[in-house]
């Protein structure tokens, strides 16, 4: 298994069976037995024949080996060993499943459709994370917060976004947008760290006009500058970018006029029973000012009655999506939508 930094290099690899090496600068006595050796620096190596059993090992003494500030690594006898804390090796051991899958990259996106409220015809999908055997059923939101914690949240951040423009190959016809969610915090340095998807989209031909990029949790943002950094190298290399899950703490006019997004998305807990709620009514009327005042584009996402999605289109909300007008899938289908409103 190969551990990789959060800027997707490679720093470790983990061996089915191989060396354990524990180091500590303070001299502490090594809680475990069954060391092979104890190296000049004062390293102790283990020899171990199963990652499983080593780990249930370490489970049993992790407290003592964290309290006294144990450092580890695990590779061949022969190749550099760059320590880490024993913490933070526990954690990847613990996740190795999901790393495993990060690393390996084999993922595909379902697809949901997104229709224009002006004549219900499809404008475009919606890329959603799934696992490439679909018999790896995974939570997309759980991969993406192990990824964070384990420092993997980069590699897989750009590894979906890989996979939202392949899957457009064969089912998705020129013309037609697609949505790719993205993480502005795994961007460090959006000239280099994007340079990668921009090469996908070069070799398989994908008009960039057609790729609307998406800002995810955008009510966690703090850095807007740098958020506005990477909006701005996707809008130059001629794609659309998008605001994801607008609230009312970030629908303001200030932010939407440095930000400059081509469309917004509206947060479900404003579109649920809009047809009733006063305050949701009151919220989507004001998003609708500004947008105005600002071109952009207004998308309602997590329709699931008609109701909402009439009242959406009366107040002039420009898109919409959600499982009224069509479920995620695995090839892209037409939506549900334009048969209902004939």
């Amino acid at each position: 298994m190969k551990i990789a930094c959060a800027n997707c290099t490679v720093t470790m690899k983990y061996l089915d069976a191989g060396c354990f090496f524990l180091h500590n600068d303070q001299n502490h006595s090594v809680p475990l037995n069954g060391y092979s050796t104890r190296l000049e620096d004062g390293t102790y190596v283990f020899l171990y024949e199963n990652l499983n059993v080593l780990y249930e090992k370490l489970v049993r003494v992790e407290d003592l080996l964290e309290e006294e500030g144990w450092k580890c690594s695990i590779n061949d006898i022969d190749q550099p060993r760059p320590f880490m804390a024993v913490g933070k090796f526990m954690l990847l051991m613990k996740h190795r499943e999901m790393i495993e899958m990060i690393q390996g990259g084999n993922f595909t996106s379902h697809l949901q459709p997104i229709i224009d409220l002006s004549d219900y015809s499809l404008l475009g999908y919606e890329s959603l994370l799934r696992a490439g055997d679909q018999s790896k059923k995974i939570n997309p939101g759980q991969l993406f917060e192990v990824a964070a914690i384990t420092g993997f949240h980069s590699m897989l951040d750009q590894k979906a976004r890989k996979s939202a423009i392949e899957c457009r190959v064969g089912q998705v016809n020129r013309g037609i947008k697609s949505f790719i969610n993205f993480l502005p915090s795994t961007i460090y340095n959006p000239e280099f760290c994007l340079r990668h998807t921009f090469q996908i989209v070069n070799e398989i031909g994908v008009n960039p006009e057609d790729l609307v990029f998406e800002v995810v949790e955008t009510e966690k943002i703090e850095d807007v500058e740098h958020l506005k950094s990477v909006l701005d190298v996707y809008k130059r290399e001629g794609m659309k970018v998008a605001l994801d899950d607008v609230g009312s703490g970030f629908a303001t006019v200030e932010m939407l006029t440095l930000l400059k997004p081509d469309y917004v998305k509206i947060d479900r807990s404003f579109i649920n029973h809009c047809d009733r709620l006063a305050e949701n009514q009151e919220f989507l009327r004001k998003v609708m000012k500004i947008a105005k005042e600002l071109n952009i584009l207004v998308l309602a996402e997590g329709i699931e009655r008609e109701e909402e999605l009439l009242f959406c289109k009366e107040i002039g909300v420009h898109y919409a999506q959600g499982y009224f007008i069509g479920k995620p899938a695995q090839q892209a289908v037409e939506p549900f939508a334009d048969s209902l409103f004939v």
